[in-house]
């Protein structure tokens, strides 16, 4: 099933997935048809960036960031982990995922099984499996209920807790949270 996933991931397919946190609606970071196809499923707000999963912190180069030593060493502290990190992010061919705000939230999830599937299908966008506005979705059933087959494929990972990540930005040398989630800092 992994195989499959990852292959239909890889030729622009959006899926649900769970995560460490909650369900999420993903589609390659690589392909900006598949983002697309998330933000009008979601009703996003089109110019609200997604979070973006990584399998490592050595993925960031693909979006040229090189973490400082303090930012290193804050990451290699919490990731795998519910922590999202927002780092500046200008390149204009990366437009599609920071929408103009030359921001991107990158999260390693703590999740074994997902963290495989991103070292093969590369980044992955990973909004919540919710339309904007609506509750989360905890179990699959619910994230059905709200998609049904207009997602392409849908992977099974039992109740989750139901709690976002944390969101963080690095300003020097401290961190300022923006958004209070399951790791408490």
């Amino acid at each position: 099933m992994k195989s499959d996933i990852v292959f239909r991931l890889k030729q622009g397919s959006i899926g649900v997935l769970p995560t460490d946190t909650v369900y999420g609606i993903v589609a390659s970071a690589r392909i900006p048809e598949a983002v697309e196809r998330v933000y009008a499923l979601r009703n996003r707000d089109t110019d609200k960036p997604c979070i973006v999963l990584l399998p490592d912190a050595g993925a960031l180069e693909e979006y040229g960031i090189v973490p400082t030593v303090y930012e290193s060493e804050f990451l290699d502290k919490r990731w795998p982990g519910p922590v999202s990190v927002l780092f500046p992010c200008d390149s204009e061919c990366f437009f599609f995922l920071h929408r103009g705000t030359k921001m991107l939230a990158f999260r390693v999830p703590d999740h074994a099984w997902l963290r495989d599937v991103l070292r093969e299908t590369g980044p992955l966008i990973a909004p919540s499996a919710n339309p904007q506005g609506e509750p989360v979705a905890r179990i699959l059933d619910e994230a059905r209920s709200y998609f049904g087959s207009r997602v392409d494929l849908y992977a099974d990972g039992g109740k989750l807790a139901g709690e976002s990540s944390t969101l963080v930005q690095f300003e020097g040398n401290q961190i300022q949270v923006l958004r209070e989630g399951k790791m408490k800092l």
